[in-house]
């Protein structure tokens, strides 16, 4: 069957969350992307995507500009009936994001060529292990007070991590905020790092962004804060907690380790020239 269209938030997930939801490990992402449409952080261009076989949903995509295409761990071979569809649709994408599987097949048949790749891999929590030296500090919960300095490194991070001039991260933070899924590392009184979490889907929780100001790197902050924020994400009852790390950083692939973190599979985010 073709693919059904949609910028209705309700009328999607009725038809694809529960699909979504029978795995929540791997598609940690499109869930809380639906929970943020729902908050209305992203924005009114958004297209919903779900494909059906004698009634049932067997596939989903999410696309929030100026975001890329977000896929869930859909079946590789409707990937191309999804690419055509929105070629067809004269959609922009500017990126795909996804399952590397996934984002290889849709970029293989995609009409513009790959500009640059992000290869990731999304580790789910195995027990939560001590810190491996003491660390100088303490956790807090971002409050309405720390917004600007949010929005600031959130900022940062985009653009260090992906390459690319970031959106206003604003609305996403002060929704998180309200939601209390930001996390500062404190030392001597001022913000030197910070973590956030997803309020649980299905009992799951995901880690993310993490951040360190470059000025303030290799102290352990970022390893503390990212236990204080897994830490968080348990205390607000999620029985499982993800994260994804950047394959070519290995630095803070190293500390999601130390803290407890196992592979559990590859992603990848594909730009087009």
């Amino acid at each position: 069957m073709a693919w059904m269209f949609t910028s209705d938030v309700e009328v999607f997930a009725g038809a694809a969350e529960p699909w979504l939801l029978r795995d929540p490990v791997r598609n940690t992402a499109p869930l809380t992307v639906l929970r943020g449409i729902r908050a209305g952080v992203h924005g009114e261009d958004v297209l919903l995507a779900w494909r059906e076989e004698d009634g049932e949903t067997v596939a989903a995509a999410i696309h929030t500009p100026p975001r890329g295409l977000l896929l869930p761990d859909l079946p590789a071979g409707s990937v191309p009936s999804l690419a055509a569809a929105l070629i067809e649709a004269e959609r922009e994408i500017p990126e795909v994001q996804g399952p590397l599987a996934q984002a290889e097949a849709f970029a293989a048949c995609w009409w513009r060529p790959e500009a640059r790749r992000v290869s990731e891999r999304l580790h789910r929590l195995d027990s939560l292990t001590p810190l491996r030296r003491p660390v100088p500090g303490a956790a807090r919960t971002a409050g309405a007070g720390d917004r600007e300095l949010l929005v600031r490194w959130f900022a940062d991070f985009q653009a260090e991590a992906w390459g690319r001039l970031p959106a206003d991260a604003t609305p996403l933070v002060s929704s998180r905020i309200g939601r209390e899924e930001l996390v500062l590392w404190e030392d001597g009184g001022r913000p030197v790092a910070f973590a956030g979490l997803s309020a649980p889907i299905a009992a799951m929780s995901r880690i993310g962004p993490v951040y360190t100001p470059p000025e303030l790197r290799g102290r352990g902050y970022g390893e503390a804060v990212t236990r204080a924020a897994t830490r968080a994400a348990l205390e607000a009852g999620a029985t499982g907690v993800v994260l994804f790390t950047d394959l070519s950083n290995p630095a803070s692939n190293s500390v999601y380790r130390a803290v407890g973190y196992r592979p559990v599979a590859d992603y990848a985010s594909i730009a087009f020239r």
